[in-house]
């Protein structure tokens, strides 16, 4: 008897067979949770900002960092807010740099959360609290931010060393 070899065998098809368990019990559960209203905050940079160095009757200026306003308050209809800004006087080893040499430009905002209209304020002198931004119009939660210059003249008058003061912004 003589052995042939295995032929090709065609028209054959070869499927697979998918084996499924049974089917597992399961079981549903409601989850709820509420959402309350948040606070208004202002963050800024904690500092110390360096400004550089000048001469005496120079000027010194720089970004102090981001300011970043978050209203997470959720208000209906209109969730308002006007950030402001004010500094101390400048103390040094022997003299004070007065908060009306020091000025602040707030440059412009940009608005991360909301649907308002995000306003720069004027700048000016620091020697009174004044408006660095306003956010008006919107619905519900805002974040916005800014970077601000601040500038600072320095009187002839005043003797060398390091001067320090606190610029303050604040939020309502």
């Amino acid at each position: 008897m003589r052995l042939r070899p295995l032929a090709l065998v065609s028209g054959i098809a070869l499927g697979s067979v998918v084996l499924t368990a049974p089917a597992a019990d399961a079981a549903d559960t409601t989850v709820t949770f509420t959402v309350t209203s948040g606070a208004l905050t202002i963050t800024a940079p904690a500092g110390p900002v360096s400004l550089g160095s000048a001469a005496a009757g120079g000027t010194v200026s720089g970004p102090i960092g981001a300011v970043t306003v978050t209203d997470a308050r959720g208000g209906v209809p209109t969730s308002d807010w006007t950030a402001r800004v004010s500094s101390t006087a400048f103390a040094g080893p022997s003299d004070t740099v007065p908060a009306s040499a020091a000025t602040y430009t707030p440059g412009p905002g940009t608005l991360i959360t909301g649907n308002g209209t995000l306003t720069p304020g004027p700048g000016g002198t620091l020697d009174v609290q004044r408006v660095a931004m306003t956010y008006t119009g919107g619905t519900g939660n805002s974040q916005a931010t800014w970077n601000p210059t601040i500038s600072v003249n320095i009187p002839l008058s005043v003797g060398l060393g390091t001067y320090s003061g606190t610029v303050t912004h604040s939020v309502a």
